[in-house]
């Protein structure tokens, strides 16, 4: 991964914003098409980087949705129906989809009921899933009039393919930078503020969800008959923290990097642990993928305004099964989407949690929450249950020198990282914004020495090559 070599962090990005805020900014009137020009060639060399031959399938990507969305447009303008271009448009990109992620998949299973099929090896595209939700996005937002058809298709290719968020989300829906690809207005002020963003989810990454990835995946790693009860609820915490320093790290580089060059992606993760339901935990939790359901599956079914129960039911079975779905292609991903159905139909139809007292919410959607990653973790089905089944029998005991050693080891880390899961930092920020003088500049002064060390902290666990785990390689 190009994210984790000492080129990207020490090379490629200071390179790009010296080219960026440099030669440029020097061509007057052609200052944005040179900018966009040279984050579209960066951005295009980023994903060459590590997926060489996929950068094709990406350009094949570009090349449909542009001229999927000039016929739409077309046909807009000219008051006729875009029902056959949209069907065409979400067919193409969920063919697509479905060739590199689902075919070996399916033609599996088939194999398994008795088919005799030919079961090719189809490698997985880096962000498959991410840059061709963000190529439908493109084509349904110019259909619903949320932002202007491009007629450049290097503007399209540099919407669909820009680096920050290419491989790892968060996805940027085209409503949401469509004025920006023109008329983005970049200041020192948000250069600086990308850059201490950057650098807050590079330390996510390297410090706490790649130390904590070390005792999920041994914990994961284990014989069923080995893993004891203890061991089994460590991995599982581990990896409820890792994922989301994982994801929100990652995506707090993304809104980082944007900033740096004028670009305003909308926050991803909400401080999504501190939630007292499920409905709660995904208004928090990987944000940009719940909107875009939201918006372009669950409202054009009719959401919850609907004359029948029974249609909001399938609404919500319809979202989250293709929630599961998108995740990977594998049953335990299914069965995860379904369970978050399962637990939301119990919230809204039956009352789950209400009236509780708060701290018991919030208690039970973390215990709820904790238990749909074992789900998402396990490979097959064939581990989670038996991970499940460890988590609450002691069949190998209930504690034991392996859960001793790692939570010694990582007790620190652990700690930091159920304390960065509460909005401490933004409640301490609210309490300091109204220092002035002497006071605000020590604030400041703090502020810098804290992000120079998670910097040096961050740079030498790169250098090292310590574990780095890409989790994003499913999607």
């Amino acid at each position: 991964m190009l994210f984790s070599s000492s080129i990207f962090l020490f090379l490629f990005l200071p390179l790009m914003l010296l080219g960026y805020y440099g030669p440029c900014r020097l061509l007057g009137r052609w200052s944005r098409p040179a900018q966009n020009l040279l984050l579209l060639v960066g951005s295009l060399l980023f994903y060459a980087w590590g997926e060489p031959w996929f950068v094709l399938v990406m350009m094949a990507s570009i090349l449909v949705n542009y001229a999927f969305g000039l016929w739409v447009h077309a046909q807009k303008s000219r008051g006729k129906s875009t029902r056959v271009s949209l069907v065409l448009s979400v067919a193409s990109n969920l063919g697509l989809m479905f060739v590199f992620k689902y075919l070996t998949f399916v033609l599996g299973e088939l194999g398994r009921l008795g088919l005799s099929l030919t079961v090719p090896v189809i490698e997985l595209p880096l962000g498959i899933s991410f840059f061709t939700f963000q190529a439908m996005s493109y084509v349904l937002d110019v259909n619903r009039d949320r932002g202007q058809v491009q007629r450049n298709p290097l503007k399209v290719a540099l919407y669909i393919s820009f680096f920050p968020q290419l491989i790892a989300g968060p996805i940027v829906k085209y409503e949401t930078v469509a004025e920006e690809i023109d008329s983005r207005r970049e200041t020192w002020e948000d250069c600086s503020a990308g850059v201490c963003r950057f650098l807050v989810g590079l330390g996510k990454k390297v410090i706490l969800a790649n130390q904590l990835a070390v005792v999920a995946d041994f914990a994961y790693g284990l014989s069923p008959h080995a893993l004891s009860t203890g061991m089994a609820w460590l991995g599982s915490l581990c990896y409820t923290l890792q994922i989301y320093y994982d994801f929100s790290g990652y995506s707090d580089m993304a809104i980082g990097m944007g900033r740096m060059f004028g670009f305003h992606f909308l926050e991803n993760f909400n401080y999504p642990y501190i939630s007292r339901s499920v409905t709660e935990f995904w208004h928090r939790w990987h944000i940009s993928l719940s909107t875009w359901f939201r918006d372009y599956v669950y409202f054009p079914l009719g959401g919850s305004r609907v004359d029948r129960r029974w249609k909001h039911i399938r609404n919500l079975f319809v979202v989250w099964l293709l929630t599961g779905i998108w995740h990977g292609a594998a049953w335990t991903f299914l069965l995860w989407g379904l369970y978050y159905f399962a637990l939301q139909f119990l919230e809204k139809f039956c009352g789950l949690g209400r009236g509780w007292p708060k701290w018991t919410q919030w208690l039970f959607t973390f215990f709820l929450v904790n238990l749909g990653w074992v789900f998402f973790r396990a490979e097959q089905l064939s581990v989670a249950l038996p991970y499940l089944h460890a988590m609450f029998t002691p069949a190998a005991g209930v504690w034991d020198g392996y859960a001793s050693l790692f939570l010694t080891d990582n007790l620190p880390i652990l700690l930091a990282a159920v304390l960065g899961c509460a909005p401490l930092l933004p409640w301490l920020g609210a309490r300091t914004a109204h220092w002035k003088g002497g006071a605000a500049l020590a604030r400041d002064l703090c502020c810098s020495a804290a992000l120079l060390l998670l910097l040096v902290i961050s740079a030498s666990f790169i250098v090292k090559g310590t574990y780095n785990p890409f989790i994003y390689s499913n999607f």
